[in-house]
């Protein structure tokens, strides 16, 4: 025999020898010295391993040949107690001759097996020639069928001795009621007998199994594993015993042997075990031949069952490594995983049962699942009936469930009706129908009452039951549920034996090691004990009693191994916190119950805690048991009102007992809450929980578990939730039975919104059933059926349903999405409610009128018979949004009938045939609907991209109702040249192949309709044939507002044969051309409603005369990427010879030749019409500038010339009819040199009227310049030289002052050397007086100084030079001024250095040592060593007249050098100082110098910080100021006595015209004083008290003076809290101020009658009126209007923030020199916009119009674009924050276009996309949409 039949045959049998031998060496050790006296057994033949041994004694014996050897083994057999299947196996094997093997490798390779508890590890295959064989086998039989029945009748042994316990019933112990037991999921691989079952016998979802079913299989090889997985206490142990009862009776045929062992007791085990010793040593061992019967149960294993029970509580974890032989010893968890994977004992039925949770990994994927739901109403009736022996006790018992729905559904639980029923034989005795279960409210009180119950003397026995709980408490906290006889005290052991709260039985530690063993009867009793020792031990504090009180996630995590003991413990301290229980802990704990209730209120005030955290849902769960269990009202409202509003369940167990809890706790809910069940095994009778249940606004289930029982329970709680609004059971295993039930219950459920049976696997006929009920649903708006099994003509059927179901707007078909939308009626709920004969059927037929449907059946299969059919069903139907039917097989047939139909059909927006099988042939047929359909909008047809739409317009009758209400004025319509419809159908035939030969049938195709609007024909092959030939079949289509040739492989000679359209075609105004991309349009304008589309906005520009009025519109033409070369532009230049104008030519290529730029500026000339060329991303030869310098010699149209960077060329073009507004030349970045300046200038002197030259960014540098300058003087310029980055320096800057005598028309210049590099000069056309010089940075040197100042003098006529950091440091600054000597005039000359401002204003009188008059500082620190200058200048000033300082900080050496100054100038009038900060000794040698200023005029020391105190010591100065004529106090504090000095010097100042006093702090009182006060200055004319508080008081004081003030002209009382009588006062005596020019009351509230008073009688004189924010209504405004109305010097009037919405000031008249108007947030709309814009009209000098913030929008907009090129000087608008859109945008975009001279319209957060927004300032920068305004401030001299 070879080494691998050895190894395959041989070895296994060889370490059984060894193991049998090991066991007898004596033997042994006889037969070697029998069968070798003559061998010498030496030292190593007495090896002390007795297997070693007995390997050296076989390899001896087997060494002496194949006779000893023989003999041997047959003494082995005759001599041993070697089972009869071995001894098959030694004589086959080595009995006989040819069966003699070699040992050596047999010995080596089974030294480890060796040692292995005896167990076969391979079946026995051939048993040779044995005579012996049917013998052997016949033995092997009798010992395994003698071993059966002993194993059969210790079990019936087991099952049958049991006697109830004192206190119990008779038939305490023997009822037993199957509990439901469902399959996890449908696939599960077992044979569910439907119908075999002790519930519902029609049970069709396995959610009631009968046990036979639990080993029922699919496959008869492999695994067979079933999981029975329930909660506590739903009896899973006690059916594991119920199936060994029932075989040891017989009941279970199938199988010949059933083993049961329980992971607490087999988690005792320590050592490692082989599946013999498990099935033997720990269950029940043989009486002989163990062997045998273990062969036997091998070659039997289909018809062996092991049952393990408590695969949770298993303590070991199961290890993924395996060992190569699956028969090697290993713990219990991992024999469990061989049997579950089929290497032990292969055939087997293998059972476990556990709790739900994270199961070992061992189990294999393939298991089955079982859950047990413990019982239902039938099954606690049935238990009830077999626990009561009489019927009276029956009936009572029953009678009291009935009643306590409470306790009715903890009885789902089998573990509790067996504590109820016990309690409730207890306490039933002597007690009226509902006392017994009122003590029974909880699962907790429960447990007390059985602790009562079970004691025979009726009285509380405290020290035992705390004894046990002790007990408890330890054996939960060690993970141990089996105690020992020393675990537990004698007396309180037998206390719990004797009560039958322990049971006792025999526990197996090991081989052949017996132990007894105790535990409590149920898990769920020790989990109370535990809690009731929590609650009454002293020694547990309060810390630790919180801490369990804690919930546990039924999702465990990674780390665990198992799951925990104590699911109930938190439970019971719940329930023990309950006030019932408070006398029973009192008596338990023997002690006070204030000491109890203050233990239960920790509890209590845990359970708060943790409801108010965010829980997942099976924590939720257990807190819904917990605070249920607590039976307090206000902790139940607490957590219900704390649940969130979205409650979702996802993927873990819920029992009837869990539902129930949850929807108890939601019954304290005020609120309404959304539950959603996802992936949750839910007990089918969950349902019946939520009966009644008002707070379920939304209820979702979406599990495959849920079937028919489960829909039939949920229909029976669905009437009950009233309101419920969204019902959603998608996913499960509903069939039609299911679908009955609901289908029955949905039409009492009238409130719901939503419904969705989506994932269900329903069949046709379940669907119609559904779809049955919608008209039975009153405010249903969704049904969701998809994903369910619908066939075509169901579809069909569908459809008809939603054609004539009234409320259904939308039917939704996508492959398995099948959705109904609904659109409620109207009508209210109370409507609903009330007598159906008040519902007219006029309101019926108004609402059938109103009702569109959108039908949308993609990729549903549908033919052509299909559509004849739906066809028919829309044509009696309502009107039609949208037709969707893409993706079907309509074919050319079934997508000309649906074209054909269409205009029968109703359709209002979309029909989509994309995606149907449609040819080229049949692309002619559907056009035909082009010229039948009056509603077609739009047909895109594209073969590429299988596109097939129809899109519609509104009919006719809601077309005019919209325009109703949106409608544009009429003076807003474009004058067209020809006016297309507003149904003008746009045709897209893109990529469909079409040919020049298919043209004239398409032609003819579309020529029906006249009303064709945009046609695109791209992505086709016509080529130059097909355009050429199109070009004369376009006529024949009519007015087309667009045609797109693009990517038709055309030609720039075909793109040309198309100019002859602009003759023939009126409609076409644009034709653009692109080689490169091949996109070729041609298009007339857009009108304003097709804008309204998103990025449909048009191109304009500046100066094109689009939109309004009577001008031409422009045509343009435009080719980018072409080659244009001599022969190209001229043939071009021809064909646009007889287009009409005006014409705007654009054109781009990569380089423009010399020779085609002279030949296309020698073609101008021919072509008159032309207003502007445009050359783009074209490269120009560098001669180009010349070039164009000659060009208005040879076309004097030329307005304006732009060229820049020699790649973008751009001619404006004047016609006859225009007025001559100057001609502008720019060459920027043109590379222009010193040698170009002088042909360039020689050029353009030709220009008479030349406005501008921009020659920036060059290359002229200072020789350039000194050569432009020299050629200035004859180059007519009127506007503006730019000469910026042309690397200028120092010698440039004094050429340019040098020439500034030799050009008298230079009116101002401006040089920047620095990082701005700018150089302007600026002329006036006729010589002007006082010439303007800016230099800036540059940073002049010592030598430069002489020359710089030479020829300051020499410009006599300078009147202002500003120096701004032009020396390095302070001595050049003085050296120049030291060097200017005019003989007369006055230089302003403003210097900044070092961010230090110096204004000084010099006279040079006719004596030789001028004086300055004036001196202003800003920015300076007076008394430093920085102000040298400033020194050095007011030595010099001994006649300074006028004083300013501003923003400087006078320390107190400055403030000494000030008032030294000030003491020394006697001739001051002028004194200023603002924005300072001046110390205290400071402002006292500021009044001490002002003091001597006796000829003062003028003071101003508005907005500086000094305080009260200073402010009184600075008015000082005041005294004697008698030649006063300006004083300015603003932002000082002039409150109480400081007023007092105040008025005191006013009284002295009858020369004072202007007062300001604003933000002075001046109240009523102050106000009275500064009245009486002003009633000496005759003279005044201006005075301002804004932004104080003088209040209606101060306002009629002021009233009495101000008559009395002849010359005042303005007056500021704004933000001073005046109200309407303070107002009407003001008003009375305004109109008596006659020479009033500027009135200011706003952001008082003045209201009508102040605005009533005015009107009367507004001064004649009025310039400025502001009455902002002053609560003036329409009326009050429109009385002022008319007022106004011809007012002929107002300028400036703000209305802001007052209402205009129900009318606006009207003008007849106008204001002819207003330029301001201000009406801000104003509440004007589009209506009242109209009469606005119709005033603006009547103010030509209008500048400034501020309506931001109102709600005008598109019409208004079309108001104001029609007026903007009627206003000549309007510079500004702001329509910041109204409504306008982008097509508003657009309108006012195009009234700019016509000339205006607006700067900037502010459109600052309108509804306009961004993009959008971006893409019309694009076009026209004048539109601002930034937050910030980005236009300048200051406005520029020339444009």
């Amino acid at each position: 025999m070879d080494p691998i039949s050895l190894q395959l045959g041989t070895r296994n049998l060889h370490g059984w020898l060894v193991r049998l031998l090991s066991r007898n060496l004596e033997w042994l050790d006889a037969k070697v010295k029998l069968f070798l006296p003559n061998v010498d057994l030496g030292s190593e033949y007495q090896a002390p391993d007795p297997t070693q041994r007995v390997i050296l004694h076989l390899q001896k014996l087997h060494t002496q040949g194949p006779t000893t050897w023989k003999s041997f083994i047959q003494g082995v057999c005759m001599e041993l107690d070697v089972p009869m299947d071995m001894e098959v196996l030694l004589m086959s094997t080595w009995g006989h001759e040819d069966g003699f093997p070699s040992l050596l490798e047999i010995g080596k390779e089974s030294r480890s097996d060796s040692q292995l508890h005896p167990g076969l590890k391979r079946t026995y295959q051939s048993c040779g020639s044995s005579p012996r064989r049917k013998q052997l086998r016949k033995q092997q039989q009798e010992l395994a069928k003698r071993y059966l029945q002993l194993l059969r009748t210790s079990v019936q042994q087991r099952y049958g001795d049991r006697t109830p316990g004192l206190g119990q019933p008779l038939a305490f112990h023997q009822v037993y009621v199957p509990p439901i037991l469902q399959w996890s999921r449908a696939s599960a691989p077992f044979h569910t007998q439907e119908g075999a079952t002790t519930g519902d016998p029609k049970a069709e979802d396995g959610a009631d199994v009968n046990i036979r079913d639990l080993f029922s299989t699919k496959a008869s090889k492999g695994p067979r594993v079933t999981v029975l997985l329930g909660k506590a206490g739903m009896g899973k142990t006690t059916l594991a015993h119920r199936l060994c009862q029932k075989w040891a009776d017989g009941q279970l045929d199938r199988f010949q042997a059933v083993f049961l062992f329980e992971f607490r007791q087999l988690n005792l085990i320590t050592g490692s075990l082989t599946l013999p010793q498990l099935l033997f040593d720990v269950h029940l061992r043989p009486e002989a031949s163990p062997e045998a019967i273990f062969q036997h149960l091998k070659e039997n294993a289909e018809g062996i069952l092991l049952i393990f029970d408590g695969l949770d509580e298993i303590l070991q974890p199961c290890s993924d490594k395996e060992t190569a032989d699956p028969e090697d010893p290993a713990s219990a968890l991992t024999l469990f995983s061989r049997l579950c994977r089929g290497t032990l004992l292969p055939g087997c039925w293998v059972m476990a049962t556990s709790r739900p949770g994270k199961l070992p990994a061992c189990l294999p994927t393939e298991a089955a699942t079982v859950h047990m739901w413990g019982f239902d109403g039938p099954r606690v009736e049935e238990y009830v009936n077999h626990f009561f022996s009489d019927q009276p006790s029956r009936e009572a018992a029953l009678a009291e469930l009935r009643v306590d729905r409470c306790l009715w559904s903890m009885c789902a639980v089998p573990a509790l009706c067996q504590v109820a029923c016990l309690c409730l034989h207890h306490l039933l005795p002597g007690r009226s129908p509902g006392q017994a279960a009122a003590l029974l409210p909880t699962m907790t009180q429960n447990y007390v009452q059985m602790l009562l119950a079970l004691d025979p003397q009726g009285v509380l026995q405290a020290e035992p039951l705390l004894g046990l709980g002790e007990v408890a408490l330890s054996g939960l906290e060690s993970g141990k549920v089996i105690f020992s006889t020393g675990d537990i005290p004698a007396s309180t052991l037998a206390f719990g034996d004797a009560l039958g709260l322990l049971t006792s039985f025999c526990v197996c530690t090991g081989p052949g090691h017996q132990d007894k063993g105790y535990a409590f009867s149920h898990l769920s009793l020790q989990e109370f004990f535990a809690a009731l020792h929590l609650m009454t031990r002293p020694q547990v504090d309060r810390e630790a009693l919180s801490q369990h009180v804690t919930l546990h996630s039924r999702w465990v995590q990674r780390t665990k191994a198992r799951l925990g003991l104590s699911d109930h413990l938190p439970t019971f301290l719940a329930g023990l916190a309950s006030r019932a229980c408070c006398s029973f802990l009192s008596l338990l704990a023997q002690r006070e119950e204030e000491w109890v209730a203050a233990r239960q209120e920790i509890v209590l005030q845990a359970l708060k805690k943790l409801a108010t955290r965010r829980l997942t849902g099976p924590k939720i769960v257990e807190l819904c048991h917990c605070v249920g269990e607590t039976q307090e009202p206000e902790l139940a409202s607490f957590m219900a009102h704390s649940l969130p509003q979205q409650l979702p369940f996802h993927n873990f167990l819920l029992t009837y007992a869990d539902m129930a809890s949850l929807t108890n706790i939601l019954g304290h809910r005020d609120g309404p809450i959304h539950l959603d069940f996802e992936g949750c095994p839910l007990e089918p009778r969950c349902p019946e929980t939520l009966a009644g249940c008002g707070q379920v606004e939304n209820l979702s289930f979406k599990s495959r578990k849920c079937g028919d029982a489960f829909a039939e329970a949920l229909s029976r709680s669905l009437p009950t939730m009233g309101s419920l609004k969204k019902l959603g059971l998608a996913g499960s295993k509903i069939t039609a039975r299911g679908i009955s039930h609901l289908v029955q219950a949905l039409p009492f459920c009238p409130q719901l919104e939503e419904v969705s049976f989506q994932d269900n696997q329903l069949k046709d006929k379940e669907v119609l059933n559904i779809v049955k009920v919608l008209s039975c649903l009153p405010r249903l708006q969704k049904l969701d059926l998809s994903r369910n099994n619908v066939s075509v003509s169901t579809l069909l059927s569908l459809t008809k349903v939603a054609v004539t179901c009234p409320t259904i707007k939308m039917l939704q078909v996508r492959e398995t999405d099948l959705i109904f939308l609904l659109s409620p009626p109207t009508e209210t709920a109370a409507e609903l409610q009330g007598d159906p004969d008040l519902k007219g059927n006029a309101n019926q037929r108004k609402e059938a009128q109103r009702r569109s449907l959108a039908l949308r059946l993609q990729k549903c299969q549908l033919g052509v018979h299909d559509v004849e059919v739906l066809i028919a069903q829309l044509q009696e139907g309502p009107q039609l949004d949208e037709v969707d039917l893409s993706g079907n097989q309509l074919k050319d047939e079934g997508c000309q009938l649906m074209a054909e139909a269409t205009p029968q059909l109703h359709i209002t927006k979309k029909l989509d045939l994309s995606d149907n099988g449609l040819s080229v042939a049949g692309v002619l047929s559907v056009l035909s609907v082009v010229s039948t359909c009056q509603t077609l909008a739009e047909l895109h047809i594209s073969l590429l991209h299988k596109t097939v739409v129809f899109t519609f317009a509104p009919e006719l009758e809601e077309q005019e109702g919209i325009q109703k209400r949106a409608t544009f004025p009429d003076s807003l319509t474009f004058q067209m040249p020809s006016e297309p419809s507003l149904r003008s159908p746009r045709i897209r035939l893109t990529h469909c192949a079409l040919q020049a030969q298919r043209l004239e049938l398409l032609c003819k195709a579309l020529g029906g309709s006249c009303r064709l609007g945009h046609l695109d024909l791209s992505g086709n092959a016509l080529g130059d044939e097909g355009v050429a030939l199109l070009a004369q079949l376009l006529p024949g289509l009519g007015s087309l507002q667009s045609l797109n040739l693009s990517e038709n492989r055309l030609s720039l000679e075909g793109v040309l044969s198309l100019t002859q359209c602009f003759s023939t075609l009126p409609w076409l105004l644009h034709l653009e051309f692109s080689s490169a991309s091949q996109h070729i349009i041609l298009r007339g304008d857009k009108r304003g409603r097709d804008l309204l589309a998103p990025g449909s906005l048009p191109e304009f520009r500046a100066g094109a005369r689009l939109g309004f009025g009577q001008r031409h519109v422009p045509r343009s033409f435009c080719l980018k990427e072409c080659q244009l070369e001599p022969l190209s532009l001229s043939h071009l230049c021809k064909s646009l010879e007889k287009c009409p104008g005006p014409l705007e030519v654009q054109l781009s290529c990569e380089v423009l030749s010399d020779q085609s730029l002279e030949t296309l500026l020698h073609h101008l000339p021919q072509l008159p019409q032309l207003s502007l060329l445009q050359l783009s991303q074209t490269q120009l030869p560098p001669g180009s500038p010349l070039l164009l310098a000659d060009l208005f010699s040879l076309c004097p149209q030329v307005q304006k010339v732009d060229l820049r960077s020699l790649r973008h060329l751009t001619l404006h073009l004047r016609s006859s009819e225009e007025q001559e507004d100057g001609c502008c030349w720019r060459f920027t970045d043109c590379g222009l040199r010193q040698e170009h300046v002088e042909p360039l200038c020689c050029l353009l002197s030709k220009c008479e009227d030349l406005n501008q030259l921009d020659l920036s960014a060059n290359l002229l540098g200072d020789d350039g310049l000194r050569c432009l300058l020299e050629c200035l003087p004859k180059v007519p310029i009127s506007g503006s030289l730019n000469l910026s980055h042309n690397s200028m320096s120092q010698e440039s800057v004094l050429c340019l002052v040098e020439a500034l005598p030799s050009c008298p028309r230079v009116q101002e210049a401006s040089v920047n050397l620095g990082s701005k590099q700018s150089f302007w000069i600026h002329f006036s056309r006729q010589e002007e007086a006082g010439k303007t010089l800016r230099l800036s940075e540059c940073h002049f040197k010592p030598e430069h100084m002489p020359r710089l100042a030479a020829s300051l003098n020499q410009a006599l006529q300078l009147a202002e030079l500003t120096l701004t950091w032009c020396f390095p440091g302070l001595e050049q600054l003085i050296v120049l001024l030291s060097l200017l000597t005019w003989p007369t005039g006055v230089l302003t000359l403003s210097i900044s250095e070092t961010q230090k401002q110096l204004c000084i204003q010099l006279e040079f009188p006719h004596q030789e040592n001028p004086e300055a008059v004036a001196l202003r500082l800003a920015h300076c620190d007076l008394g430093t060593h920085q102000n040298l200058l400033a020194r050095r200048l007011m030595e010099t000033c001994a006649r300074l007249r006028q004083l300013s300082l501003s923003q400087v900080n006078l320390c107190d050496a400055g403030s000494l050098l000030l008032q030294s100054l000030l003491l020394s100038l006697s001739e001051l009038k002028n004194f200023r100082l603002t924005y300072s900060c001046v110390s205290s000794k400071g402002l006292a040698h500021l009044t001490s110098g002002l003091s001597h200023c006796h000829l003062l005029e003028e003071l101003d020391l508005s907005n500086n910080q000094f305080g009260d105190e200073g402010t009184k010591v600075l008015l000082g100065a005041l005294e004697g100021k008698c030649r006063l004529k300006r004083l300015d106090l603003s932002h000082l504090p002039l409150g109480g006595s400081t007023l007092a000095v105040l008025t005191q010097g006013l009284g002295h100042m009858t020369l004072l015209q202007s007062l300001r006093l604003s933000r002075s702090n001046i109240d009523d009182v102050g106000c009275c004083h500064l009245s009486k006060a002003l009633r000496a200055a005759t003279s005044l004319e201006e005075l301002s008290l804004s932004h104080n508080q003088i209040g209606n008081t101060g306002a009629q004081d002021l009233a009495a003076v101000l008559p009395g003030l002849p010359e005042l002209r303005k007056i500021d009382l704004s933000a001073n809290g005046i109200g309407p009588a303070g107002g009407a006062r003001l008003a009375e005596s305004l109109t008596l101020c006659r020479h009033l020019e500027e009135l200011m009351l706003g952001c008082n509230a003045l209201e009508d009658c102040t605005a009533l008073g005015l009107a009367k009688g507004l001064p004649q004189h009025l310039r400025v009126l502001h009455l902002p924010s002053s609560h003036l209504s329409p009326e009050g405004m429109l009385s002022l209007g008319q007022a106004l109305d011809g007012s002929p010097h107002v300028e400036e009037i703000s209305l802001a923030e007052n209402s205009l919405a129900g009318g606006v000031p009207r003008f007849h008249q106008g204001l002819p020199v207003l330029r301001q108007l201000d009406l801000v947030s104003c509440e004007i709309d589009n209506q009242t916009a109209k009469p606005l814009a119709a005033s603006f009209v009547l103010c030509p000098a209008l500048e400034k119009i501020m309506l931001s913030w109102n709600l005008l929008g598109d019409e208004a907009a079309a108001e104001l674009a029609r007026v903007l090129p009627q206003m000549g000087r309007l510079k500004r608008v702001d329509l910041e924050k109204n409504r306008i859109t982008a097509y508003g945008a657009w309108l006012l975009a195009e009234g700019l276009a016509q000339g205006s001279g607006i700067q900037v319209i502010r459109l600052w957060n309108n509804p306009i996309p961004p993009d959008m927004a971006q893409h019309l300032q694009n076009q026209e920068p004048r539109l601002d949409f930034a937050f910030f305004d980005n236009q300048p401030q200051v406005i520029p001299r020339s444009t």
